[in-house]
């Protein structure tokens, strides 16, 4: 069978990873973010077009300034040193979430990659930064309260961070945490969801394969009867 169009990811587990190897949270987020460059090959192998990332969530400003800090320094050198590789082999980078929050330096970065990558097409890689769905959701009523049109469904789709992306087919969490943590809660109405004990640092082209393997077996009836 194909492989899915759309794969999200809760990227869980960072920090725990870290404090178990008997080092700091942020050891555990270097560490994750090396296994991100390898599940997009995955990814790209699996000719699947659209990979969402959970990487800073509204709810993650909670953390100490000190590891909120780190995460947005850490982004900002992976921007830096993996951009040329992203235009070379053709892959798009989309924002979604409110960047309001973050320094001038890192807007502007993320704003340039998105902007040199945007007619790439081998995958487009969604980064969900000071994401919150229930406000994504709130904010495209407004927008249509604003704009008085229909509240319906098409049309607040239309409004929302992901709009001209397909809902995902798959949602892989990891971390063994079995939530949602305020994700694509539109978005994940029929997704087939796969909560993994591993942390993210650990997590592997082949889980992910295993992943895409379990999914072609999955009978999908939206609701129906087939």
């Amino acid at each position: 069978m194909s492989s899915p169009t759309h794969v999200a990811i809760i990227m869980d587990g960072n920090g725990r990873w870290g404090i178990k190897k008997k080092n700091s949270r942020n050891y555990g987020h270097s560490n994750g973010i090396k296994v991100v460059e390898s599940i997009i090959n995955a990814a790209i192998s699996k000719k699947i077009k659209y990979l969402t990332l959970y990487t800073f969530s509204t709810e993650n400003w909670k953390r100490p300034k000190q590891e909120v800090n780190f995460l947005i320094k850490l982004l900002e050198t992976y921007i830096d040193k993996e951009i040329n590789k992203m235009l070379k082999n053709n892959i798009k980078l989309k924002i979604i979430g409110n960047l309001t929050k973050f320094p001038i330096s890192l807007k502007k970065k993320l704003n340039k990659a998105e902007k040199l990558s945007n007619r790439n097409t081998k995958i487009q890689i969604n980064i969900a930064l000071n994401y919150g769905s229930k406000e994504e959701i709130i904010k495209s009523v407004k927008k249509l309260y604003n704009q008085n049109k229909s509240i319906n469904e098409k049309n607040i789709s239309d409004n929302l961070y992901t709009k001209d992306i397909p809902d995902p087919e798959i949602l892989i969490r990891t971390g063994n945490r079995n939530r949602l943590s305020n994700f694509l809660l539109w978005q994940l109405s029929y997704t087939e969801i796969f909560f993994i004990s591993k942390l993210w640092p650990d997590f592997n082209n082949k889980d992910f394969d295993k992943i895409i393997s379990k999914f072609n077996k999955v009978k999908r009836n939206f609701g129906g009867i087939k």
